[in-house]
């Protein structure tokens, strides 16, 4: 038998390692988990069948009966001192004793609010749930459904945990006859998502707009007319790990999309999703692609399974989110002061470019008989945003785009690659494993998603230096509460020579700073800045030098101006208010 080379051994470990999402695979000791630590907690007990709303509720034999007479019982608009478990006995809890909107309850972290099924992972039934303005809050074990709406729905909430918990939108897909969405998270921050089973929407199972922080892991995400699960409109800071998505039209899960402006919450006013980690996640059974990125800055797509994904196109996608704005065009207004990316024009989409996108070491399998429709990849021409959009121009789909150490078995042979830029094409040709080793899984019929190592695989391409890091994006730092504001040096208010020399320093290291966000005007009249030069050394102090035609008499003032530049710190945040100096030239002098 012929010897195989050494590093053949490492490709298969590597592929070994996947996760096999069966049943049991949500219990996968390497996912993460949300710890809720050891509180002291109030108990309340609803049995919907045998309980009394006049009961105390201390205990199953004093149990209420009613979910709204329980959580009538946690006082509202207060920080909890002290946390509350309500219990729920087995049954099904009707919409009269349910609450019609769950609102402005205020757990923290030593006191939060617990809701579980009292006897066992869905045990308890329960119809839609609005959730409105809570902090640390629990679902666990619920089984949650409704068949219009969302079924699921949280706003402006903060430490939402769900755990073991089904929530399923019924009736008919085709049809329209389901809700919209299955589970939709907007404008909140630190959610976590453990071993749930989410499924049923015309639209998404799992909705993520402006979300920032926490992760979704271990869960069952599916049966959706368009993506299973997109996070967008400024989501930020996301593990995505050891999930199953599957039965999905558009595609399976995607890191950004398309948000109206208004919706998105300061300061991730920019891309549709930053620091994203989407890894060991199988997907299977997409009609479109089975992952992809639109609008998104570092995000990693890493050790992922794909079968029998992209029918109707493309497997993996890598293009451009959008932004528009949806009626509130005050707020659009306010968001484009303050640097962020889009339009105060209904009606109008801009492009959402992506940066710093790394694709690598995932399996696509797409067996005999099933087959992407056109491609293998899909990914997008650079476009050109409208003039005041702030957007960069030309803006890029596959600005520091790195596609390696991928396995992919779909089509024919001379499938199309479906990657017009030359340079990127014969990159990632040249860095994966196409159509030339078939790649095995134990047995997807049976939901067995494991990757079988296969004789003949090759050693994973490494990615080449200087590139942006292949590993997942860390945590990044808080986000500062400091505005981003910047102050020009102060010049002589009355001379006789001309100022051809400012410096200008940014409270924190900045990006973007070029001649065009500054304008100089002598009286009311402007004055060209051509020939002059901007530079730094640390990005936070900028010298602008050689200004021409500041020798003839007048009042001068050099502005640098907040809205429709590219300037911006490292969590995207744009300058909060314009900086200028002023000074008077007393005297025309020779030039």
């Amino acid at each position: 038998m012929r010897s195989k080379p050494r590093t053949f051994a490492c490709a298969c470990e590597r592929l070994e390692g996947r996760l096999a999402l069966t049943v049991g695979a949500a219990a996968n000791p390497r996912l993460p988990a949300y710890d809720l630590g050891s509180p002291t907690l109030a108990e309340i007990w609803v049995d919907p069948a045998a309980g009394n709303d006049a009961r105390g509720g201390g205990s199953r034999a004093e149990a209420v009966r009613s979910l709204s007479e329980a959580w009538q019982r946690v006082p509202a608009g207060v920080a909890l001192s002290q946390g509350v478990r309500i219990n729920l006995v087995a049954g099904t809890y009707p919409e009269s004793a349910v609450p019609n909107y769950w609102e402005n309850r205020l757990g923290t972290l030593a006191a939060p609010i617990i809701v579980r099924a009292a006897d066992g992972p869905g045990t308890a039934r329960l119809p839609a749930v609005n959730v409105f303005g809570c902090r640390h809050l629990a679902f666990e074990g619920l089984d949650i459904s409704a068949g219009g709406g969302d079924v699921l729905h949280f706003e402006a909430c903060t430490n939402v945990l769900l755990r073991d918990t089904t929530v399923r939108g019924t009736g008919t897909i085709a049809t329209y006859a389901v809700p919209q969405e299955t589970l939709k998270m907007n404008q909140c921050q630190h959610v976590y998502i453990e071993r749930c089973d989410i499924s049923g929407a015309w639209d998404n199972a799992v909705d993520f707009v402006a979300v920032q922080y926490g992760h979704v892991v271990g869960s069952r995400i599916h049966r959706s007319g368009d993506w299973a699960m997109y996070a967008k409109g400024g989501s930020a800071s996301l593990t995505i790990m050891g999930n199953e998505f599957f039965d999905a039209g558009t595609g399976g899960f995607t890191a950004g999309q398309g948000t109206g402006f208004e919706f998105m919450t300061a300061p991730w006013l920019r891309y549709e999703a930053s620091d994203i980690t989407f890894t060991d996640n199988v997907i299977h059974d997409t009609q479109g692609a089975g992952i992809g990125v639109n609008g998104g800055e570092n995000i990693v797509m890493a050790n992922n399974t794909l079968y029998r994904v992209g029918a109707r196109s493309h497997v993996i996608e890598v293009g451009f989110g959008s932004r528009s704005c949806d009626g509130d065009r005050a707020k659009c207004t306010t968001y484009l002061a303050q640097g962020g990316w889009g339009t105060n024009v209904p009606g109008r989409e801009e492009p959402i470019p992506n940066r710093n996108v790394v694709i690598r070491d995932n399996v696509v399998l797409n067996p005999d008989g099933y087959r992407s429709q056109w491609q293998q990849f899909a990914v997008a021409a650079p476009r050109t945003p409208s003039a005041g959009s702030n957007i960069p121009s030309p803006a890029r789909a596959d600005d520091g785009l790195q596609i390696y150490g991928n396995v992919i078995w779909n089509g024919p042979p001379g499938h199309s690659l479906g990657i017009e830029q030359p340079g990127l094409a014969a990159d990632v040709g040249a860095r994966n494993v196409i159509n030339t080793v078939r790649p095995v899984l134990v047995d997807p019929a049976r939901g067995d998603y494991r990757v079988v190592p296969v004789d003949g695989l090759p050693a994973t391409p490494v990615a080449p230096s200087p590139s942006p890091s292949p590993q997942p994006v860390p945590a990044p730092p808080a986000v500062p509460r400091v505005p981003l504001t910047a102050g020009f040096r102060a010049v002589a208010a009355a001379t006789a020579r001309s100022v051809t020399t400012f410096v200008v320093t940014f409270n924190r290291a900045v990006t973007g700073v070029t001649l065009d966000d500054f304008t100089l005007v002598r009286g009311r009249a402007a004055v060209s800045l051509a020939g002059g030069r901007i530079t730094t050394t640390d990005g936070r102090t900028f010298t602008i030098s050689n200004v021409p035609r500041t020798n003839l008499a007048g009042a001068y003032t050099l502005r640098l101006r907040a809205a429709g530049t590219g300037i911006a710190d490292a969590w995207s945040i744009g300058l909060a208010a314009p900086a200028a100096v002023s000074w008077r030239m007393t005297r025309t002098v020779r030039a």
